[in-house]
């Protein structure tokens, strides 16, 4: 089946889903940077939970970079792997203050140098706090660009390169938020074609492949990916069958 246009595609998701947007709650682009790195393996609606809480203690980069990490453990306990993000967004502020004077950079080079910051979080700030055009790649967009034909890659920066090949700058963020949305809400693991509005137009539904999963050269999380034969991967995979062996005793 011949790839469907990626402008159509979005026309008729963006109608679907009028409004698309971040469901992330913040108000200023520090906010926003430390936020998306709180989001990963988690919801939107938990880090929200505690990000009033957080930038009350400490609003700004200087303050968070300077935090006691315990601290800031107990008030992002919720969103999971807290010692690790705690580290992280403690990190990332420091970076912040010693690279730009406290100032979140509306430059991707820049703020991919930052601790726990790759491409789909700098997307995410740059294109909804900062104003500079950017499409972000979770695995909603993953899944749903494969599905529907307007991207042939497992990996993020490829469909991220694709997919805004294919659109005007003005169209990258509002993209971006319109596939996450139609990823959560109708093309889901198990998609409900039904309430596609571009049901006709995916490839996935005419080749019959929405049994399988989007290939996926690894997890996208924090907006890294972790390659399934890096290091971190094979540990992974070796605790994964250390945990398996032990429960099959």
């Amino acid at each position: 089946m011949e790839r469907p246009d990626a402008a159509v595609v979005l026309d008729r998701l963006s109608r679907q889903h009028p409004g698309a947007d971040t469901e992330l709650v913040y108000r200023t682009p520090f906010e926003l940077l430390i936020a998306t790195i709180l989001s990963a393996q988690t919801t939107d609606q938990r880090v929200n939970q505690v990000t009033p809480l957080l930038f009350r203690r400490w609003p700004d980069a200087r303050a968070l970079a300077s935090a006691p990490a315990p601290e800031v453990e107990r008030v992002i306990q919720p969103t999971g792997f807290f010692r690790q993000k705690a580290r992280t967004i403690i990190a990332a502020s420091a970076a912040l203050v010693d690279q730009s004077g406290a100032v979140v950079p509306a430059d991707m080079a820049a703020l991919v140098r930052l601790p726990g910051v790759g491409r789909k979080t700098a997307n995410v700030v740059l294109g909804h706090a900062l104003g500079v055009p950017g499409l972000a790649v979770d695995r909603h967009v993953l899944r749903v660009a494969s599905r529907l034909g307007i991207a042939d890659s497992d990996d993020p920066d490829e469909v991220e390169r694709q997919v805004t090949a294919a659109l005007p700058p003005e169209r990258w963020t509002a993209a971006s938020d319109t596939l996450i949305l139609h990823g959560r809400r109708v093309c889901r693991p198990r998609p409900l074609c039904d309430r596609c509005s571009a049901a006709d137009l995916c490839v996935a539904r005419a080749t019959g492949d929405l049994a399988r999963p989007p290939r996926q050269a690894g997890r996208v999380a924090s907006g890294r990916t972790v390659a399934k034969g890096s290091a971190r991967g094979k540990a992974s995979a070796k605790v994964r069958t250390a945990r398996a062996k032990k429960r099959t005793r």
